[in-house]
């Protein structure tokens, strides 16, 4: 019992309206660092979730990337042999792409020769253009691939295409 009618009817009142705001900002307390958390970790799970998605549908865009026309290089030198009147020359082919290579197509023009080139070097698939090994891969550090040719001139064997393997 109070001293002073009705103060314990005030201090309850007082007390019952503190008592939810008093819950409330412990519970906010509480859910902050939680809250913060899941802004935090939300939004990195889901740029990962994109870059996998990304990743795994475009994984043939993220392989092409990763393997450049410069990456397959073709040295050419002269053998200081001449057959029928015409140069010979040495070509070898090399992947230094960490990717393998396949279906390796160069630009040959016919592949003129007065003698016979190897075809499980290269061979011409048209008139323009001719494919390596066949189509099979070319990894990087293996053995290049070479093969010897004679003609007036040099032919320069640029890139036309690949099929690139990660």
């Amino acid at each position: 019992m109070s001293l002073h009618p009705g103060t314990n009817k005030q201090a309850e009142a007082s007390r019952e309206k503190l008592k939810p705001y008093h819950l409330t900002a412990v519970w906010l307390t509480m859910a902050r660092p939680a809250a913060a958390a899941t802004f935090v970790f939300l939004p990195s799970l889901l740029l990962l979730s994109l870059a996998l998605l990304c990743n795994a549908s475009q994984g043939e865009v993220a392989a092409v990337a990763a393997c450049r026309a410069a990456d397959l290089v073709v040295r050419q030198r002269a053998t200081g042999r001449v057959v029928e009147g015409k140069p010979e020359y040495a070509v070898e082919v090399a992947n230094r792409c960490r990717c393998a290579q396949s279906r390796v197509v160069l630009r040959c023009y016919g592949l003129s020769s007065v003698e016979s080139v190897d075809p499980r070097a290269i061979r011409p698939v048209d008139d323009e253009r001719c494919v390596l090994r066949g189509g099979r891969p070319i990894r990087r550090g293996a053995p290049p691939v070479r093969f010897t040719y004679a003609w007036m001139t040099p032919f320069d064997f640029p890139l036309v295409s690949s099929q690139v393997h990660c």
